[in-house]
């Protein structure tokens, strides 16, 4: 157990996960806590963090900090994935071992099992067989990080622990129509095509005044079967050869792009069948569950040192620790309550050209159930408090502008 006064650096105190980790440790009495914005510490730049590390020495260090994103950005910038999140990891872990840091959580993700791995995974199925690969290259990286702490531990008696959460969503989720996973998509693309079609074109400029919206501009003139550039002629913003809306762009050119993520005001458009099974935590219970295992549970905790081989060796493998809920829905399923939640009533479509990804990706969560710790929102109440806070935020920035 970490002292009260214990200095704690939380790498991505401002994303979904390091954010809700932040409020935990702080409604725990944890108030001596360090966090720097990517502007203030670019965390790819080693020596950025060598000189933050001899600086705050913290005593702890939770790595929630990651290049993430769902199926599309996964697909376009593999180089990305991969670069980014081994050169995070390398530099915070290998500093946090320089500094003699007491206690490291890693922040992994379920994607790291196989593609065909036996339902539910337990963590013994890590690297049994091929990943799935529109997100291979984030596995690896990932997969790479939980060794590090392993290796660590095992070499250095070090005291890293790495949790895998399965699919995460809740307050400051990212609601990027391109970059976000898929359920704060779908809770926005439902939502705009809900206000299209009341013709609530009020609530559609709030939006994406809040979050203006991006895309390839080739891509927008073939949804739209116009030519991109008829869009230029019309004055569209383009940076990079992206298309940009807003909240003072003209309706036309809004229903051009929104129509490009499949929003119109008759039908919602998603990719794959709908038929994959997934896993939902909700983001605040994931840094409950990974502030517990920070909190109680040590290296020592994850393996049984008395296991040999046929060699007689003790293999110490697989101790990162799954956090999920255990309980599995339907892509499509998920949908259909996010339309019940907002009250849209046009039709949802299933774009069958596009990627469904891994089938199924149900944790075996024993081993966080024998650690102590147990899910309690279901992802009704979810959806319901994510749907809300989505809204507040856009009343909220509409009144402050």
């Amino acid at each position: 157990m970490l002292d009260k006064d214990a200095k704690i650096y939380v790498a991505g105190h401002h994303g979904l996960v390091g954010s809700a980790i932040w409020d935990n440790l702080q409604q725990r009495g944890y108030t001596n806590l360090v966090g720097r914005s990517h502007s203030e510490l670019d965390l790819l730049d080693g020596a950025a963090v060598k000189a933050f590390f001899d600086e705050q020495r913290p005593d702890a260090v939770v790595l929630a900090a990651a290049h993430v994103g769902g199926i599309m950005a996964n697909l376009q910038y593999r180089a990305d994935f991969i670069w980014q999140n081994l050169q995070i990891q390398q530099n915070v872990i290998w500093e946090s071992f320089r500094h003699g840091v007491q206690k490291l959580l890693f922040l992994g993700s379920t994607c790291i099992y196989p593609r065909e791995a036996p339902q539910p995974m337990k963590e013994d199925c890590l690297l049994t067989s091929p990943l799935e690969y529109t997100n291979e290259p984030y596995a690896i990286a990932k997969i790479a990080g939980l060794k590090m702490c392993e290796s660590f531990n095992i070499q250095y008696g070090t005291n890293y622990i790495a949790v895998m959460p399965t699919n995460l969503y809740g307050p400051n989720d990212n609601f990027h129509l391109e970059n976000s996973h898929v359920l704060p998509a779908m809770i926005r693309k439902i939502y705009l095509a809900k206000c299209l079609n009341e013709g609530n074109w009020d609530a559609v400029r709030k939006d994406i005044r809040l979050r203006p919206v991006t895309a390839k501009a080739a891509d927008v003139g073939k949804t739209v079967s116009e030519g991109a550039a008829s869009f230029i002629d019309r004055g569209l913003e383009v940076q990079e050869g992206r298309f940009i809306v807003d909240g003072g762009s003209s309706s036309r050119d809004i229903l051009s792009v929104l129509a490009h993520y499949g929003i119109t005001p008759d039908a919602v458009t998603l990719w794959g069948t709908g038929r994959p099974m997934r896993e939902f935590l909700w983001s605040e219970e994931m840094a409950d569950a990974s502030v517990h295992v920070l909190l109680n549970v040590d290296f020592k905790d994850t393996y049984d040192a008395s296991a040999r081989n046929a060699d007689g060796i003790t293999e110490i493998r697989n101790c990162h620790i799954n956090v999920g809920t255990g309980k599995e829905l339907s892509i499509k399923e998920v949908a259909e309550k996010v339309m019940k939640e907002t009250g849209f009533m046009g039709e949802l479509r299933w774009d069958t050209s596009k990627p469904d990804g891994t089938l199924r990706k149900l944790t075996d969560v024993s081993r966080l159930h024998s650690l102590g710790w147990h899910h309690r929102i279901e992802i009704d109440e979810g959806i319901h408090r994510l749907y809300q806070w989505y809204l507040q935020g856009i009343c909220i920035n509409h009144r402050s502008v």
